[in-house]
């Protein structure tokens, strides 16, 4: 099979998941660079679930390299409510599109997990060996599971049929382009919005709050009722935000134009060769992708808070879930290899409060 080398400014790129958080980023970075011969198909012009779907596509395109940033995916409440739907769809696409890269001779493929294919008392940070070592975080384990198998089928593959696959390990990733649904958000885009609404409902902002909210009424009650589904209330003067869990664990955060970067770079520059010099058993060959710094969601949320000047009290619900207590990665593969992040937390987290806030 042909593997290696960069990749030329006409090369025929595929872009799995190009609406997506991740995949937008890439999409935008190829575009920023000069990249011209891009292909990238929305779910109504490609669903990747469907398996002969995917075959007829590739057979049709021939793409040369691709980028799998397609998944399902959610925070704590969507991944455990959903969790027949989290672990079906993801090993479907995963498969698909992995599958149909190897059978039409894809130079390179870039296949995108999650930190939380890391056991939930990792030792911190935690390095890409620490997978498959203890029990992974019950709230997203059929998540977990799903890009579990999508590195060791990348890692099969290059085994037995030497094709040129390689998985990188996101940490928790924000910014333009995030899932601001109430109910199916990561932790970034719920605290900005939620707290957008806290700061409109203190301004009696209620017109802005129904077209948030997609509601049909503009009654004040009515509005109250579903605001307070969602942490949001108003007693006496005070407008209060209730937040799920304790706000005591700690989370990684890297802005998705770094994730598109460092996604770039190892397409570029990186090899699965290069992965398994010298190692008598080749496992752990996926690469964490992260800032290497953590802070708490309590810290997070005082970060969003300054951003929007919102005054109100905001109180955390410990009878809520708060997921594993920390997740930060060991970059140190990453850095070895020759990227390191750029973006700052405070000013990544003010653009994308401001992208948000354009929008509305």
């Amino acid at each position: 099979m042909n593997v290696g080398g960069n990749v030329d400014k006409n090369s025929k790129i595929y872009i799995a998941g190009h609406t997506g958080l991740v995949g937008s980023a890439i999409l935008r970075k190829l575009k920023q660079d000069g990249y011209t011969n891009l292909i990238y198909k929305t779910h109504a012009e490609l669903d990747l679930i469907q398996q002969q779907d995917v075959a007829a596509f590739f057979a049709k395109e021939q793409p040369e390299y691709v980028f799998l940033a397609a998944a399902k995916v959610g925070g704590i409440y969507a991944n455990d409510k959903y969790r027949a739907s989290f672990i079906y769809e993801n090993l479907q696409i995963q498969n698909n599109v992995i599958h149909q890269s190897y059978v039409h001779k894809v130079k390179k493929l870039l296949f995108l997990g999650s930190s939380c294919i890391y056991p939930k008392n990792s030792n911190q940070p935690i390095l890409e060996n620490s997978l498959l070592t203890g029990e992974l975080e019950y709230t997203n384990e059929p998540y977990a599971i799903a890009k579990i198998a999508g590195i060791k089928m990348c890692e099969s593959y290059n085994l037995q049929y030497g094709t040129n696959f390689i998985s990188v390990m996101p940490t928790n990733l924000y910014g333009p382009n995030d899932n601001f649904d109430l109910e199916n958000s990561h932790v970034v885009p719920a605290i900005i919005r939620k707290m957008v609404l806290a700061t409109f409902l203190m301004q009696n902002k209620y017109i802005a709050i129904a077209k948030n909210l997609n509601l049909s009424t503009n009654m004040e009650s009515e509005i109250d009722k579903k605001l307070f589904q969602y942490g949001i209330f108003r007693k006496d003067t005070v407008v209060t935000l209730k937040l799920w869990g304790t706000g005591s664990p700690y989370r990684e955060l890297l802005h998705v134009d770094d994730m598109a970067a460092a996604s770039l770079f190892i397409m570029q520059k990186v090899d699965f060769k290069d992965l398994i010099a010298n190692v008598k058993e080749v496992k752990n060959t996926h690469i964490n992708i992260g800032s290497g710094e953590d802070l708490t969601i309590a810290q997070l949320v005082n970060i969003v808070r300054t951003n929007l000047s919102f005054h109100g009290v905001v109180e955390f619900d410990a009878t809520k879930p708060d997921g594993v207590k920390r997740k930060l990665l060991n970059v140190s593969k990453l850095n070895a290899l020759g990227w390191k992040h750029k973006i700052k937390l405070n000013d990544g987290i003010a653009t994308t409060i401001a992208w948000y806030l354009s929008g509305l």
